[in-house]
């Protein structure tokens, strides 16, 4: 049976596809494409019509591809993904790419230790155009699959399921007791589970994964989970462990300039934490442009200067 898929199949219902694959809600692929959900619900029957096949079933959480769907998404993805290439091999072809990088980044990193590394590289290579996209793991990897990032930077999850994607630790991002440079909270012998138990804390929600580590922390600690100030800002964060008043728990890279700065402190946790490697996330296949280069050695220097023996401690 010949469907002439080549003259009836659109670029559109591709990207369609595509969206819905990586959203499995039409809600959420709806709104990653700009397009009203009853239109999206259009184009879909119109692919299963040109097909003959239904592509999705509905659950309680959104749409699950068949078998058909699954197929037609993987040839989407193909598809899309070598005109995307084709895209940046025209770029390179009328301007010189080896000046740009493109450049995802987790939250923690956002606000702890991409500033400053963006800071230091614009001062010593001005020539160098960065592009900065933050978004979570499951955000920003389709990304970088898909060639619109050249790297990703922030804490190393695992993945899920293999990916294909080189993953090179650079520091560290321990959780830590943060607050103002003279929070009485560091007061000799430190912090103990008995002071933090009675401090004004300030915590990540537990709706992310960073607030959930930190969470089954505090339950080892056996401190009230009910007590303290959430958020999902880290800005947000920030701005009340230096009002002086707050303690944070928190990788000690959130507040890596005010830490370069000397306003907050850090000091370990009273229980034992464990290790949180971060770095950067790659495609080891793609040549990796030379201000993408430019970028990690800065990277490499700053987080370098940030795990300097002594810097932050109650001591120092």
């Amino acid at each position: 049976m010949n469907r002439h898929l080549d003259q009836r199949l659109k670029l559109r219902h591709f990207r369609i596809i595509e969206a819905v694959s990586q959203h499995s809600s039409l809600l959420r692929a709806s709104a990653a494409l700009s397009l009203a959900q009853p239109a999206l619900t259009r184009s879909i029957h119109e692919i299963e019509e040109i097909l003959g096949f239904r592509l999705y079933e509905r659950h309680a959480k959104g749409v699950r591809e068949t078998v058909f769907g699954e197929a037609l998404a993987d040839t989407a993805r193909s598809i899309l993904q070598d005109l995307r290439l084709l895209d940046e091999k025209l770029d390179r072809l009328t301007r010189d790419t080896s000046v740009i990088v493109n450049v995802g980044v987790l939250p923690v990193a956002a606000v702890g230790i991409m500033p400053g590394v963006v800071a230091r590289l614009s001062e010593r290579r001005p020539d160098l155009q960065v592009r900065v996209s933050k978004g979570l793991s499951e955000e920003l990897v389709p990304d970088l699959i898909a060639g619109r990032l050249d790297l990703i930077v922030g804490r190393l999850y695992d993945p899920v399921t293999a990916d294909g994607l080189t993953r090179e630790a650079l520091y560290q991002e321990p959780i830590s007791v943060v607050a103002s440079a003279n929070h009485p909270i560091f007061a000799a012998p430190g912090p103990t589970v008995e002071r933090l138990a009675k401090a004004k804390l300030v915590l990540p929600t537990v709706a992310s994964r960073l607030g959930q580590e930190i969470d089954s922390l505090l339950t080892e600690m056996k401190i009230d989970l009910l007590a303290p100030v959430r958020s999902s800002s880290l800005g947000f964060i920030r701005e009340l462990v230096l009002s002086g008043e707050f303690v944070g728990i928190m990788p000690r890279l959130t507040l890596g300039a005010d830490l370069l700065r000397a306003q907050i402190r850090v000091a370990p946790l009273p229980v034992p934490a464990p290790a949180r490697p971060a770095g950067i996330i790659f495609n080891g296949a793609r040549e990796l442009p030379p201000a993408a280069t430019a970028l990690i050695e800065m990277l490499r220097t700053y987080a370098g200067d940030l795990s300097a023996p002594g810097l932050g401690s109650p001591q120092a």
